[in-house]
């Protein structure tokens, strides 16, 4: 189907794949949806390959990561002199992609006022760009993605109802993992194979307990939560068999329940740690998040579902807590 190596093989995963074949070879707009973390740019990249487009260029842009006022450069590109700063004309995204892909991301968090513009490339292949009045042409298509919900936006007059609809020619939803259970030991398989290469370790066993344990945990980050577990997982394992890292190396018990409620408890722990080794400072380079390798939502996500109370007046307490856990665990 693709070049692209696709793992899983869940009810609810070969949808998907079933949807990229038939959508690959119609040359026009999707759109994907979904959570945090469930692979969005790899379906994406999967659609591109699958098409009569392969050959041509699959460029990315993460429209949330670019500040609102040079996002329309990004896209379209300048003239020299069209701003300070702009020395020579430098082509935009749109033109990079002619002939293949533009995978737009975060697609919901693209500017009001530059929507009329990209409406305009969809659908008549057309723009200029900044600072020039000649009009260029591509044939570029596009692929978008969100994990926000556009209808919401759009009626909260935060996204163009005609742009809703141009991106929504196609649309395919992506399922989060925890309703994919039966990927986790494949995506689990591949992770550690992928950095046991990087750490140049040989790790041959996933026992069944550490198995149990990630198939009862509800990953609210998905896979990319699951591939940062295990990049931990893999630096701190010993020898051919993997280890869960914070100190889970007891008899971890058959029923999901308590697999659930170990796995909880050793995050409240690790992320505990985090908190007291950063002064409590969640976001940033110094922070806990990117410490422990997770987006800053999603750590907030799993402090309020863990009950780590985001308020600096905990900070004794927790910093109890995690004593208490590392007390606990080393009994």
């Amino acid at each position: 189907m693709t070049t692209l190596d696709l793992i899983g093989s869940s009810p609810k995963f070969r949808a998907v794949l079933n949807q990229i074949n038939m959508v690959a070879p119609v040359d026009c707009a999707v759109l994907i949806q979904g959570e945090t973390g469930t692979g969005k740019e790899v379906i994406a990249r999967a659609i591109h390959q699958a098409g009569p487009r392969r050959n041509q260029p699959f460029v990315a842009l993460n429209c949330a990561a670019i500040p609102s006022g040079l996002l329309e450069s990004d896209l379209f590109g300048h003239e020299r002199g069209a701003f300070t700063g702009a020395c020579t004309q430098t082509k935009g995204r749109f033109q990079m992609s002619d002939g293949g892909t533009l995978f737009l991301d975060e697609i919901g968090d693209m500017p009001l006022e530059l929507q009329p513009k990209l409406l305009r490339v969809l659908q008549e292949q057309e723009f200029e760009r900044l600072g020039s009045s000649q009009t260029v042409r591509v044939n570029v298509r596009v692929v978008a993605a969100t994990n926000q919900d556009l209808e919401q936006l759009v009626n909260k007059k935060l996204f163009r109802m005609d742009l809703f609809y141009r991106l929504n020619v196609i649309p395919l939803c992506l399922p989060p993992l925890r309703e994919r259970v039966q990927d986790i030991l494949p995506l689990t398989e591949f992770f550690v194979a992928r950095f046991a290469a990087r750490f140049n370790k040989s790790i041959d066993l996933i026992p069944d307990e550490v198995v149990e344990v990630l198939k009862a945990h509800d990953w609210p980050g998905n896979i990319r939560e699951l591939q940062n577990f295990i990049e931990r997982a893999v630096l701190f394992s010993h020898g051919s068999v993997l280890r869960l890292p914070l100190g889970l190396k007891q008899t971890v018990k058959q029923n999901s329940q308590s697999a659930s409620r170990t796995l909880a408890d050793a995050d409240r722990a690790h992320i505990l740690e985090a908190l007291t080794q950063t002064d409590w400072l969640i976001g940033g380079q110094d922070g806990a998040a990117n410490r422990l390798g997770l987006p800053r939502t999603t750590l907030i996500y799993k402090m309020r579902k863990l009950g780590i109370e985001i308020r600096r007046s905990t900070r004794v307490r927790a910093i109890r807590q995690y004593e208490q856990c590392r007390a606990a665990a080393s009994a």
